[in-house]
């Protein structure tokens, strides 16, 4: 049996959700990611915080017990530097609003910098805790006088151990309110990041691994890429089945094991023992004939293939037979009413 991971030669992975939650790693993924090395599979880490350089995603990975390698970060401030230096003319000035580190990447690509509007070829934006009124003053002038704009993330939030606080797309909608402009955003869910990582993972065969419908899995469909969505994070299983066509990934797994699947197993699709029938009342989940308990994940695999396939949209799941009850309830899919002929209902 050839594994999903053999497929591919390259797995851009998501970080927070996916490879790890907090300070801790998930469950199993250090050794699938161990696994998948070992066959010669690269691996690209994808992060659309700006402000960190890639040393310090790779050591944070590294404390958590992942084999990452500095050259194998991808950051939305590299993806946006590529933007800069795609749109601009050699050794244009650019304006950063944001952290060192973001600056060191323009730097690194060409670009000079400078801190005044009037100068400015553009300017790219990045989260700080440090930026203050006066460098958004400058950057105002500066997109209001025609520089380019590009901002390495929209992210309304940013997660901290006190909650969520206002993230890069919060600071970025201060300037679009001030001038009425629109960035080139470089991170999820738009396709530089990914662009960026198929290019420096030099990946012919890339698969796109994460947890978030709206980020990793439409910023893969933008990129042209196949996705694998893992339920360890962010999107759960109702919002999966109810994901609208940018939002679905070919595969869906519990977590990273399943990349030791088989690329027919893993992708969306209807297997034995489920099966999936339209009735007025709803989507009906069956399973009959299963001998044994069998995967709750393969049956929302068999959901999303009946309902994308009808066009989507909003949903209500029945079950056929016990088994089937519950693996709802496992996905947290479950619905009080019964199918009309499930054994015992009213």
């Amino acid at each position: 049996m050839t594994a999903l991971v053999a497929a591919h030669d390259a797995l851009l992975l998501d970080l927070d959700g996916t490879l790890f939650r907090g300070g801790t790693a998930l469950p199993g993924a250090r050794e699938a990611l161990a696994r998948a090395a070992e066959r010669g599979v690269r691996l690209g880490y994808l992060t659309n915080n700006g402000s960190r350089s890639a040393r310090q995603v790779a050591e944070h990975l590294s404390g958590l017990g992942f084999a990452a390698a500095v050259d194998e970060v991808v950051t939305s401030g590299q993806a946006a530097a590529r933007a800069l230096v795609q749109r601009l003319p050699a050794r244009a000035t650019v304006l950063v609003v944001g952290s060192a580190d973001l600056a060191a990447e323009v730097r690194a690509a060409g670009l000079e910098l400078t801190d005044r509007a009037e100068q400015a070829d553009a300017v790219v934006q990045g989260h700080s805790p440090d930026t203050a009124w006066p460098r958004l003053a400058e950057a105002c002038l500066a997109i209001r006088g025609g520089a380019l704009w590009v901002a390495c993330n929209i992210d309304p939030t940013l997660p901290t151990e006190r909650g969520e606080l206002p993230g890069n797309g919060s600071m970025v909608a201060a300037l679009r309110t001030a001038t009425g402009g629109e960035p080139v955003v470089a991170g999820k869910p738009e396709p530089w990041l990914f662009e960026e990582a198929v290019r420096r993972t030099g990946a012919r065969r890339p698969l796109v691994v994460g947890d978030r419908l709206d980020t990793d899995i439409v910023g893969a469909t933008a990129a042209g890429l196949p996705a694998l969505l893992v339920l360890t994070g962010v999107s759960g299983a109702g919002e999966v089945l109810g994901a609208t066509e940018p939002e679905r990934p070919w595969y869906l797994g519990a977590d990273l094991t399943v990349l030791d699947l088989s690329p027919e197993v893993a992708r969306v699709g209807i297997r034995p023992p489920w099966s999936v029938r339209r009735a007025d009342s709803g989507l009906v989940l069956g399973a009959a004939g299963a001998e044994s308990r069998p995967d709750p994940v393969a049956a929302l695999r068999a959901l999303c293939a009946v309902h994308w396939r009808s066009g989507g949209g909003s949903f209500r799941v029945l079950a056929d037979d016990p088994i089937a009850a519950d693996a709802l309830v496992v996905l947290g899919l479950a619905h009080p009413v019964r199918a009309p002929h499930y054994p015992g209902a009213c």
